[in-house]
């Protein structure tokens, strides 16, 4: 395989053999005496790989002598101890951290072992090893952390308190670090009783009634069952109740108004307004109102908005149903609600470039004059020179070009030498081509981004990128870049491999190249052997299913869904289903870019309703994935269309305005999947 001789001479050069053991940046691994030829040593870091996966105890420790002073060593030694951690003495777990410090692996290792001391309450090991943690990235053990604090008896910051809260709240699956925090913090009198029920609120909406259960059991153990009765029947429970005294029984009636609003905003909406009202308190009254109005936006009902006005507090919400709201009067043209939305969110969310545009576009629309709208769109500047979806249109709004950014100083020969002779970079790109991606992705990472505390600065970063894209690992090339904050380098951000078949291709068929480029970036970063959890497959992710229709279509005679695993083959189908997509949705970007990333049938529901900017429409998809999707795949090709043609672009053009088919316009392609 090409890139793997590519990689192996690049660790070479960098003075890495391959097969002797790789030197970390702050300690040396002890090499075997006699090395395996490279191919024996790396059919056994492959055999190892897989039976880590199964679990094979015994088939890992009889490989592991064989792996010694390969370069992959800590990658094997890492394996065949996480797999028998739980039986492991303390006194191998330091052998393995002392003969491996300064490697990503010791410092996931740790990771492995604070987790299980902490599991086992053993507040001496994690107390010993919590210093050494260099990642630091881990919630669970930041619970665990402050658990610890507490149940010794040491003072808990407000800051501490404040993480846990958090990272609790956060969690999408129930982990015992946060969840021990929590009641520890909660006996301690620092994590209220409506911090708990807050848990259960944010857990039964998101579908997670086990999760809401447990925080409940912290509060009132007895009322526990009653929630498991509640995710088995809300609007049973409700109709069985026929008023409530305590803030326990308002707490549980919440959580039943949850459920059934999850289910049935109107429903949800019609109770509320009923005898509830008047038994609940305001908080609580609020708190479910935005919930029912979140629902209805999530279903894109017309009624959305007016389901928000009925709340008569914003600080009584959250970010999340802040951020509902704003989108709710986005969609419904309100933008005295866009504002007070904005307004109420957090410190932080307010800066998010998202709603910094949203806020100065309501803004210059309540403006009176035209002094007032030129003042309403000054906090635009802050974020006019992030090449962001929203920099690039608070550019637009600005009335200026999106041109390419300022080209940086050129790489150093030192800065190029210090990437390409750093251990842990090398040790990553050899994993990658030795098709062990997801143990390379994360050693790069960790060597970018956490190794040292803060990561990479720019310069180190830029070197980095560099040594990935030469090598053409374009996952590790771009994300690395667009970490870089001080500088950009346009080129570098924005690769172009396969131009000639790409530019080929598209044109043939009448679609635009930047627009292939800017979805194959975000669908594969440029990985031909990428394939997702539901099984696309290469550079422009295409499903077997869609791959045959696909095929049909085009008259491909002899196709086989495994041809799209071959680079002309992947992209002949990918554009012609895109160009496909994009004439069903008569030319307009973000709705074929959404149909490529969720099917057809939900861009034909969601453009039902007001005819709206492409901006307001790809900001209220209801899809958290596909939100993020369409406006990253735009965002791309207008930065590949100034690439490919160097003239300025416009981000407004390609959104267009999106709203309801035509009367007299037809599917073109009933079944188009």
């Amino acid at each position: 395989m090409r890139r793997l001789s590519i990689l192996t001479l690049a660790f070479a050069a960098a003075g890495l053999a391959h097969t002797e053991a790789a030197r970390a940046q702050s300690a040396e691994l002890p090499a075997a005496s006699a090395p395996a030829p490279a191919a024996t040593a790396d059919s056994v870091i492959l055999d190892m790989r897989e039976a880590f996966r199964r679990g094979d105890k015994a088939r890992l420790a009889s490989l592991l002598p064989l792996a010694r002073g390969h370069a992959l060593e800590p990658w094997a030694a890492y394996w065949a101890l996480k797999v028998r951690l739980e039986d492991a003495s303390a006194q191998d777990v330091q052998d393995f951290l002392t003969r491996y410090a300064g490697t990503y692996q010791e410092d996931r290792l740790r990771n492995d072992w604070l987790l299980l001391a902490g599991k086992r309450r053993d507040w001496a090991t994690f107390a010993q090893e919590l210093p050494r943690f260099r990642m630091a990235d881990d919630a669970e053990v930041r619970c665990y952390a402050t658990a610890m604090q507490a149940l010794q008896g040491a003072s808990v910051s407000r800051e501490a308190v404040q993480a846990v809260r958090r990272d609790w709240w956060a969690q999408r699956s129930e982990g015992d670090g946060c969840q021990l925090a929590a009641d520890v913090l909660h006996q301690a009198g620092q994590i209220s009783a409506a911090d708990l029920w807050m848990k259960a609120r944010l857990a039964m909406e998101a579908g997670r009634p086990g999760m809401a259960r447990s925080a409940v059991a912290l509060d009132a153990p007895d009322a526990a069952a009653t929630v498991a009765q509640i995710s088995n029947g809300a609007a049973r429970y409700l109709a069985s109740r026929a008023a409530v005294g305590t803030r326990k029984g308002q707490e549980l009636i919440v959580l039943a108004l949850i459920r059934v609003a999850v289910q049935d905003p109107d429903q949800a909406a019609g109770l509320l307004d009923g005898k509830w009202t008047v038994q609940l308190s305001p908080e609580e009254r609020n708190w479910l109102w935005a919930v029912i109005g979140k629902q209805a936006a999530l279903k894109l009902q017309d009624n959305a908005w007016g389901y928000f006005a009925k709340v008569t507090r914003a600080p009584d919400l959250n970010d999340d149903l802040l951020a509902w709201q704003a989108r709710a009067a986005l969609r419904g043209g309100q933008w005295a609600g866009v504002r007070a939305a904005v307004a109420a969110m957090s410190e932080p969310l307010r800066q998010d470039p998202t709603w910094i545009y949203w806020r100065a576009r309501a803004e210059a629309a309540l403006a009176k004059t035209d002094e007032a709208r030129a003042a309403a769109r000054q906090p635009l500047e802050a974020i006019a020179s992030d090449r962001s979806f929203y920099g690039k249109l608070a550019l637009e709004e600005l009335g200026r070009p999106i041109t390419p950014p300022p080209v940086p100083a050129p790489l150093t020969a030192e800065e190029r030498a210090a990437a390409r002779g750093n251990a842990g970079l090398n040790r990553a790109l050899l994993a990658i081509g030795l098709g062990l991606r997801s143990e390379g992705v994360r050693e790069w990472n960790y060597w970018t981004n956490l190794h040292d505390a803060g990561g990479m600065g720019d310069r180190q970063l830029y070197a980095a990128a560099n040594l990935a894209c030469e090598l053409q690992v374009w996952d590790r090339c771009i994300n690395t870049s667009e970490r870089i904050k001080g500088f950009e380098d346009f080129a570098q951000r924005y690769p172009t491999p396969h131009q000639g078949l790409v530019v080929r291709q598209a044109q043939a068929i009448g679609l635009d190249p930047a627009y292939v480029y800017g979805l194959i970036r975000q669908e594969s970063r440029f990985v031909m052997d990428a394939r997702s959890h539901v099984g696309a497959s290469g550079l422009m992710q295409i499903m077997p299913a869609t791959a045959r229709w696909t095929a049909r279509k085009i008259g491909l005679d002899g196709f086989v869904p495994g041809m799209t695993s071959e680079l002309d083959t992947n992209i002949l189908i990918g554009t012609n289903y895109l160009k496909l997509a994009l004439d069903e949705f008569r030319g307009s970007m973000p709705m074929a870019a959404a149909a490529y990333n969720a099917g057809p049938g939900r861009p034909r529901n969601w453009r039902n309703g007001p005819v709206l900017e492409g901006a307001a429409w790809a900001e209220t998809i209801p899809f958290a994935e596909t939100r993020d999707y369409v406006k990253k795949v735009l965002a791309n090709t207008t930065d590949y269309a100034i690439l490919l043609t160097g003239q300025p672009q416009s981000l407004k053009a390609r959104l267009g305005r999106v709203g309801p088919a035509a009367a007299d316009e037809t599917v073109l392609t009933r079944d188009l999947p």
